[in-house]
């Protein structure tokens, strides 16, 4: 049977103490108990369905979890105050002095800075690899690695990670396969393809309203219970608790998941495919062009196609802070870092959420000064849209009106 995602949401029923439609909210930060030893046998991890503190679990917390596993077909999960929360979690969950990760070069800026210049402090090294080379992946193993780490869709490249080759090298090799799939929600169910270990920043589609910071991490029960565990529990010692009023907000906000992606993914595609009929060469896989595309279509939830996230590469800084200062000026989008709005955000990861990435090595993946990061919004003309574009595009000569299709 073919997995759906947005149904094992849907799926979940839950009611409110006094018969509403939503949970009630688990406004309190410490629980009650009938017994010292049921107390006892909480810390101890016992006692099912018992609350200790807010910072270990919360009723609102676990509702949301319980969610998030649904739609990525985990045995549970458990969510974090922001997705930096769940990355780094995890990963000092899985690693110890003196072991090794093998990385995708291109990721979010704040999971390399994490890797590159903090884990080493932990005794954690960290190779960069070309993920979507398995036998550079492969080659990069030694006896100390423990986690294969990688974005479904990499920030900011858009380059498409082999979940199922990469599950492959990693059962293999006896290591964890964890998988940001924070681009691609509904679109890829990493765990379906042989992930172990699903993490998203909640803050950007999931929420879709740009008003919250979270995170989760889907596994399976044990590797949830580790996290969670009071005694060397990262999840639990770290203290990257999401807030309970906040998890609430979120959940309510996860019902329409479906339908937000549906629409940022058809208007990206719109968008990507009149950009390439002007010669821009956007990147995006649901272009034919994309190196990537046969690869997502393989692994890809069809119904919600191939993401809202695209990129051009305007030629220089210069050129692309002026259009994306003229495109917020009239009213296209938002000059601003993150993902997931309704509105479209843009920016140029090079010099923001890519900033980093040593120069070099931004040179070296790929990733221009020029280029420009966008998370295409909900908007219901999205051919008026493109008509505004192309002409704040036109107007600052980055498109000539030659070029332009009669």
């Amino acid at each position: 049977m073919t997995f759906k995602p947005a149904n094992q949401i849907q799926d979940l029923q839950y009611f409110g103490e006094f018969g509403g439609v939503n949970p009630s909210i688990s406004d309190s930060s410490t629980y009650t108990f009938l017994s010292a030893k049921t107390m006892f046998d909480t810390f101890e991890g016992n006692a099912d369905g018992c609350y200790l503190y807010s910072r270990h679990s919360s009723p609102s917390n676990l509702y949301l979890g319980e969610a998030l596993a649904a739609m990525e077909g985990t045995e549970t999960a458990t969510v974090t105050s922001s997705g930096m929360g769940a990355i780094t979690a995890v990963l000092m969950q899985l690693c110890g002095n003196g072991e090794h990760v093998v990385s995708s070069r291109t990721i979010y800026g704040g999971t390399y800075a994490f890797l590159k210049n903090f884990a080493p402090r932990l005794g954690i090294n960290t190779s960069f690899v070309d993920i979507t080379k398995l036998e550079v992946v492969e080659a990069a193993i030694t006896k100390d690695t423990r986690v294969l780490y990688c974005e479904s869709v990499s920030n900011p490249l858009l380059e498409v990670a082999d979940i199922r080759g990469l599950a492959k090298i990693a059962n293999k090799y006896s290591l964890k396969l964890v998988v940001d799939n924070t681009f691609s929600p509904l679109s890829i169910s990493p765990k379906k393809l042989g992930a172990d270990i699903v993490i998203h920043s909640l803050t950007k589609f999931i929420n879709g309203s740009s008003d919250t910071v979270g995170g989760v991490i889907c596994g399976t029960q044990d590797f949830i219970d580790e996290l969670r565990n009071v005694n060397d529990g990262a999840a639990m010692l770290l203290g990257s608790t999401m807030d309970s009023l906040r998890s609430a907000s979120i959940l309510k906000n996860l019902r329409t998941l479906h339908i937000r992606m549906q629409q940022h993914s058809k208007n990206a595609l719109f968008l990507a495919q009149k950009f390439e009929g002007l010669g821009l060469k956007p990147v995006y896989p649901g272009l034919a062009a994309h190196p990537s595309h046969e690869l997502f279509k393989t692994m890809m939830n069809e119904a919600y196609g191939f993401g809202g996230m695209l990129t051009i590469d305007v030629g220089s800084l210069d050129k692309a802070n002026t259009l994306m200062e003229l495109m917020q000026e009239r009213n296209l989008g938002y000059l601003a870092v993150s993902l997931g709005f309704y509105k479209t955000l843009f920016s140029a990861p090079g010099s923001s959420t890519s900033s980093e990435i040593p120069e070099d090595e931004q040179k070296e993946m790929g990733l221009s000064h020029g280029l420009i990061r966008f998370s295409i919004g909900l908007d219901a003309d999205i051919e008026r849209t493109f008509e505004m574009m192309k002409q704040c595009m036109m107007d600052l000569k980055i498109l000539k009106a030659e070029s332009i299709e009669g």
